[in-house]
């Protein structure tokens, strides 16, 4: 089991010191490929449990889906349960709207170091996600799970609130759908926000408000990070267009921040029958490790 938490650290390790572009859909968060072909690799679950999404290559995949029927299943579009994606929702936090003067000037302030090839190092990124920069297990927040959800979600149905677990961080968020409204001026800021929800039709509607504005929406390309502030609100719409696809939508408004409001593309991911999330935490002692020996030595700093 302690093999599998270096794992990540001896990855990340392979990026300090050459700059990675946020990973498309076809690489994980530490730049590396995911198999989505082979019919080896995947991780067998012990006698009695189930499966998690990062464990399963595509031939698992296509298995699953055959013996749980996915294909022309009936189901509730009123009900999202289930265990959802393995790779993200794409690259949806591209192309933002202009900036304004305050956001311009936080957004530069994200802006991190080059090496001698004059290549970005990402060192203002400390999520775990940046290859140059230390890391300190800072939550990474709302809307960047959104984006950041390599080991898949999982939605819980209660009658009161939506529960959305999430493997990456091994945290959740709950989303009240009993009637409340958003608070006008939040008691205090939350990495998550503070989230309520209801039906339109057959879509879920979720806002939020009251965010910690430290966390960043998510990096940007080549350097950075797209940030937001304390006055930030998000709209999602989720709809489940059929048994084993769900299709969201995401708007982001942040007058403070940006000229105006931030509509995201449509995402989808898929339903992964027949699996549970397994933990997947950002460890601070494991990653105090990595900052010496690795992150340290290579970025040619002291100690602290």
């Amino acid at each position: 089991m302690r093999n599998i938490l270096i794992l990540p650290i001896i990855a990340l390790a392979a990026t300090v010191g050459h700059a990675q572009s946020p990973a498309p859909p076809t690489q994980n968060q530490f730049g590396g490929s995911i198999d989505h072909t082979s019919a080896v690799g995947s991780v067998a679950p012990p006698p009695g449990w189930k499966t998690c999404p990062r464990c399963q290559n595509r031939q698992d995949r296509i298995d699953a889906d055959k013996k749980y029927q996915v294909e022309d299943h009936a189901f509730d579009p009123h009900d999202l349960s289930g265990v959802w994606g393995f790779i993200g929702v794409g690259d949806p936090f591209r192309d933002p709207p202009p900036m304004t003067a305050w956001g311009k000037q936080q957004y530069e302030a994200t802006i991190g170091e080059k090496n001698a090839d004059g290549e970005p190092l990402h060192s203002k990124d400390t999520s775990g996600y940046g290859g140059g920069s230390a890391i300190v297990c800072d939550p990474h927040g709302w809307p960047r799970l959104y984006r950041s959800n390599d080991g898949g979600f999982e939605f819980i149905m209660l009658p009161d609130r939506v529960l959305q677990f999430f493997e990456v961080t091994h945290t959740w968020r709950t989303i009240w759908t009993d009637g409340r409204k958003l608070p006008d001026d939040p008691p205090e800021p939350h990495w998550l926000g503070w989230s309520v929800g209801h039906w339109e039709g057959d879509t879920f509607v979720v806002e939020s408000n009251g965010f910690e504005e430290r966390s960043w929406i998510y990096s940007a390309r080549p350097d950075g990070g797209w940030i937001h502030s304390d006055e930030m609100r998000t709209i999602e719409r989720w709809h489940r267009v059929n048994y084993g696809t769900l299709e969201s939508q995401m708007t982001i408004i942040d007058p403070k921040t940006y000229t105006e409001p931030w509509f995201t593309p449509k995402s989808t991911v898929s339903l992964v029958p027949g699996a549970e999330l397994w933990e997947y935490f950002c460890v601070p002692s494991d990653h105090r490790l990595f900052n010496d020996t690795v992150f340290t030595p290579v970025a040619g700093r002291d100690k602290k």
